[in-house]
């Protein structure tokens, strides 16, 4: 199998931004990038599905991976086509299999995720029973990882007001999504991951927004056996961590971080004494308090 394309983000496309006109706190006109939204609608064959705000990139990834994450595409469903209409702001999957969602759809649960994320049916729907590798985790990984994620060109960077989610194989970052909200951002590594057949069991999931029970159920459904984030914890988030043996970690500043969930893939083999400058000033900043 040829190796799957790598992607990073874009921060300058000029689709995802726009300038809009305004004034600071001295009255003086400034001219600000803000992030678009726009709606997308997914279709599973004939059926229409869901309609998400997203910021429009990669609508073929967002749509395979939303229905994977939400359990209407099976890993062994062969996919035929991935249409994307731009004009009209549509994506249809079609599936060699006859499918029929109507009573899943009416059952939707609004989410916590930025920009209102929806869930549909039973949310732990598929993760009776599943247990995920017993990779291992290396510290050194995590504080490289994000080094190089808190300093990569991004929209976040550019515009703020959106969420960045990336699919890392041991201290190498492979696929960089970013979107207003961080479930887009999985569901299109999600996608990715489904169109090339690319496994889960040896990589990490680092992500900037909350880790919640929809972040931590995508990424258990994904084969992920890791999830790391600079922000903070839900409790059902950790909860669920626990119930599948998802290592879960959290709230990384510096070579600081909490892990509550899979202390057991962990190995820390940083050398702690070369503390990075962000953790100097944060250590500052508390000593200061």
């Amino acid at each position: 199998m040829t190796t799957p394309p790598r992607h990073l983000p874009d921060p300058h496309h000029p689709r995802l931004t726009r300038a809009v006109e305004g004034h600071d706190q001295t009255g003086q006109r400034q001219s600000l990038r803000v992030v678009e939204e726009r709606p997308l609608t997914i279709y599973l064959n004939a059926q229409e599905i869901v309609t998400a705000m997203t910021i429009g990139d990669y609508p073929e990834y967002l749509a395979l991976g939303f229905l994977r994450n939400q359990g209407m595409l099976r890993p062994d469903d062969q996919v035929t086509a991935v249409e994307y209409d731009e004009e009209l702001e549509v994506v249809i999957v079609r599936t060699t299999r006859q499918t029929s969602y109507e009573e899943k759809v009416k059952k939707k649960t609004r989410t916590s995720g930025c920009a209102v994320g929806t869930v549909f049916g039973d949310m732990m729907e598929g993760l009776e029973g599943l247990t995920l590798p017993q990779a291992e985790l290396r510290t050194s990984w995590l504080y490289a990882l994000a080094r190089q994620v808190n300093t990569q060109p991004s929209l976040y960077l550019e515009a703020g007001a959106i969420h960045g989610t990336v699919l890392c194989q041991r201290d190498e970052m492979l696929v960089y999504m970013e979107d207003v909200g961080r479930h887009n951002a999985v569901d299109k590594i999600a996608g990715y991951m489904f169109q090339h057949g690319v496994g889960g069991a040896d990589k990490i999931l680092y992500t900037t927004g909350r880790l919640t029970s929809e972040m931590v159920i995508k990424t258990a459904q994904m084969g992920i056996p890791v999830l790391a984030s600079r922000s903070g914890f839900t409790a059902w988030g950790v909860e669920i961590a626990r119930q599948v043996g998802l290592t879960l970690i959290g709230r990384m500043r510096g070579q600081r971080f909490i892990c509550l969930s899979g202390e057991e893939r962990l190995i820390r083999d940083a050398d702690l004494t070369a503390v990075p400058e962000e953790d100097r000033k944060h250590r500052r900043k508390g000593a200061d308090a």
